[in-house]
């Protein structure tokens, strides 16, 4: 294997609170004497660590997903690569040019037209004249702006801004593309025109790819390996799949089971395939089960909800336990709801619980558990006429 293009080595970025611009020689110097003293400074304790000893390397050609909650340091982890800010420590090494796409308009000037700022952009990225000349063609077929590309881009819309600087940093060839979660800006369509150009300029080109997302639907078909930041450290590293597991292991234990009002409370939540097997990855072919433990002590009038939710953050549907069960039971009682996953699309999916009775809420639970469902159909895999919150299972018959 040959030297990594990205080489991130114990890199730290610190900032302090309430304050503006680079730390003085007058904040170092107090920082300094309190260590002398054994004692800890007013600038220490104002101090905020946004990355704390990141590591990791990434070969050429890779798709990296960078992944968290939002304030792990992700934003600010691609800042820094991108030569945007410097760390506070560490060492970075780029084999290669970088273009970032982290907000939006980076890199425009409002007042210039849009032909006028992909070649500004095009500069800024390091590319000669005669290459932005080249690509400029493609640049403006795949942003979709041809007829505003000589009106100020100050008048643009988001989602214009967003085509049109998307468009430069992917089609002017540089080494390394870093891409924030600015993506989100754009529409439906857009975002999967430009997952599928990221997949191209790396599988098809070899370039590198660093992707920022909180839609790991999108971090799991496009990214080859993965980060996981939590709190500004890195969590975990590893194969796409096996981050995302993580991650959504560390959502749910942040944001779930967590001890409520007395009363009832979520103990443990998972889905299992209709053969008894414990499983996070279903293929959408085929349904599951969801079970609900929970430990009750009193109210003989309680209900328990769960509300199904995907990775965009839609409600798709909601349950209530019938009444058919009758009261439930003090002590600890576990239930099982069954889950068409036939209808849903490929993608993750998280549980949302709540149990409430006539004396109020009792416990409610954001993630109680996730899942992600495989597409392995080929016909709603490769044409947009599926597009849609669900699929339909049901195949077509002549009449």
């Amino acid at each position: 294997m040959g030297k990594p293009i990205i080489e991130v080595s114990g890199i730290s970025k610190r900032y302090l609170l309430g304050e503006i611009g680079a730390t003085s020689f007058r904040d170092e110097a107090e920082r300094l004497f309190a260590r002398m003293r054994g004692k800890t400074s007013a600038v220490e304790k104002n101090e905020f660590w946004a990355l704390r000893d990141v590591s990791f390397e990434v070969q050429p050609g890779e798709v990296v997903g960078i992944v968290g909650r939002n304030g792990a340091g992700k934003s600010t982890l691609l800042k820094v690569l991108s030569r945007i800010t410097e760390p506070t420590e560490g060492e970075i090494r780029l084999r290669g040019r970088v273009a970032s796409l982290l907000e939006v308009g980076t890199g425009f000037h409002p007042e210039l037209s849009g032909r006028d700022n992909i070649y500004l952009n095009g500069a800024i990225l390091g590319m000669r004249r005669a290459e932005i000349t080249r690509k400029f063609d493609e640049i403006v077929a795949f942003s979709e702006v041809e007829r505003f590309l000589d009106t100020p881009v100050k008048r643009y819309s988001s989602g214009m801004y967003v085509r049109l600087a998307f468009a430069v940093a992917a089609h002017l060839e540089p080494e390394i593309l870093v891409v924030d979660e600015v993506l989100a800006v754009g529409d439906q369509q857009f975002q999967q025109k430009c997952l599928g150009k990221m997949r191209e300029v790396s599988r098809g080109q070899g370039r590198t790819v660093l992707f920022v997302s909180h839609n790991m639907a999108a971090v799991r078909t496009l990214c080859t390996q993965g980060v996981l930041l939590a709190a500004g450290k890195v969590a975990f590293k590893g194969g796409t799949s096996d981050v995302i597991d993580h991650y959504n292991g560390l959502v749910g234990s942040e944001a779930g089971f967590r001890p409520k009002s007395e009363g009832a409370r979520f103990i443990d939540a998972w889905v299992e395939s209709l053969d008894g097997e414990r499983t996070s990855d279903i293929p959408n072919q085929t349904d599951v089960n969801l079970f609900l433990k929970a430990h009750i002590e009193g109210p003989r009038d309680l209900h328990v909800g769960i509300s199904l939710f995907d990775a965009n953050n839609v409600n798709l549907f909601s349950s209530v336990v019938n009444d058919s069960l009758g009261a439930l039971e003090p002590g600890e009682t576990t239930l099982r709801l069954r889950v068409p996953v036939g209808f849903l699309r490929s993608g993750n999916y998280r549980v949302q619980g709540s149990m409430w009775s006539s004396a109020g809420h009792h416990d409610n639970q954001d993630a109680l558990t996730s899942f992600h469902v495989q597409n392995l159909d080929f016909v709603d895999r490769h044409h947009v006429s599926e597009a849609g919150l669900m699929r339909n299972p049901e195949k077509w018959r002549k009449a």
